[in-house]
């Protein structure tokens, strides 16, 4: 297939997320780059569609992004945006995308592409996305991009220079649509390592909510860093365990991402752990966002795959986890933890 004829687009997913991902690729349709002909953006809600398209933004998520409804297709109908576009990009809750997907016929996926820009795991079935749109929709590997790296909607929006790392098994695919990301505002890296770049997305979800809870609880900037420090060790010994393949931990799609989403106001893992070290229940934190925090269903799908398959040792994800699904005391669980550290 001639790569430069994949020049239909769609964005799944009406979140910050999926907001700022609509942002970058209009730059390519503002500019006239000719590198991309249309683009379909999925949101669920029917009024959300006909507000957007009135007023130019998204009523709930990151709002100062100006939306073109000139220049894109707003619709509240999954399978007409997926039936007119080549590459879709995937930015829906992992806890909400089989259910998405739910009114999408198989057939229906022959021949495209998919990317994934979801830090998470599906929770029926603890899998990466990669994987369920293998094992659910039959997508060849060679199919499958992840989108992942140090990236806030937050700072998309107002056009911040960000980093985006595309992972993927062909290689072509891979550099063609990391040249659609890539603009004004957006650098973009490759990479192969498909694997480990959506399970270290994920990971770093987790620590960022025990970041969260350990602000919370008032323990001070030494002590995050030396969490953060054994939580990337944490990391790499999961990622080794999953996938034996060379990597280098450093990178801004694990390190880099691991420490914005642990440091930054912009991380809702954070916030939202930062709720439980100050005594919230999960509920009430959960309530109170009301935004999706990928650690809360992570850590349970994490540590659940973990236990049962790979066997890791992962003291920081336990606290979590503890924390979380056990209602044990936050201030009990990060003392324990704390002799753990090194």
């Amino acid at each position: 297939m001639d790569i430069s004829k994949l020049k239909r687009v769609a964005v799944l997913g009406g979140g910050s997320w999926g907001t700022a991902l609509v942002k970058i690729l209009t730059e390519q349709l503002k500019n006239n780059t000719g590198k991309i002909d249309s683009m379909y953006w999925w949101v669920r809600n029917q009024e959300t569609v006909e507000y957007i398209q009135a007023n130019k933004h998204n009523p709930k998520y990151v709002s100062s992004v100006e939306i073109h409804p000139e220049l894109i297709t707003i619709t509240a109908d999954i399978s007409k945006a997926i039936a007119n576009a080549d590459l879709i990009v995937m930015a829906i809750p992992s806890a909400f995308l089989y259910d998405a997907f739910k009114s999408v016929k198989k057939e229906s996926l022959r021949d495209k592409y998919f990317i994934s820009a979801i830090k998470g795991l599906l929770p029926h079935s603890k899998q990466i996305v990669a994987d369920f749109m293998m094992s659910e929709f039959e997508i060849p590997h060679e199919n499958l991009l992840v989108i992942s790296g140090p990236c806030h909607a937050e700072e998309v929006s107002a056009e911040k220079l960000s980093y985006l790392t595309i992972a993927g098994k062909n290689n072509s695919i891979v550099s063609f649509f990391a040249s659609l990301l890539a603009c004004r505002f957006i650098k973009t890296v490759v990479s192969e390592d498909i694997t480990g770049t959506e399970y270290g997305a994920v990971l770093k979800n987790i620590y960022a909510v025990a970041s969260g809870i350990c602000h919370g609880l008032n323990y001070g900037d030494n002590f995050q860093a030396v969490l953060i420090s054994n939580a990337i060790r944490e990391m790499e010994a999961f990622l080794y365990k999953v996938q034996a393949h060379p990597r280098e931990i450093n990178h801004s799609a694990y390190l880099g991402d691991l420490l914005v989403t642990a440091y930054s106001q912009h991380s809702r893992n954070r916030t939202f752990g930062n709720m439980l070290g100050k005594g919230y229940s999960v509920q009430s934190a959960q309530l109170e966002m009301n935004m999706i925090a990928e650690g809360y269903y992570a850590t349970k799908s994490m540590f659940e795959l973990n236990k049962d398959v790979l066997h890791v040792d992962m003291p920081i994800a336990e606290a979590v986890y503890n924390i979380i699904y056990k209602n044990e005391p936050a201030k009990q669980e990060i003392e324990k933890l704390s002799h753990k550290l090194i």
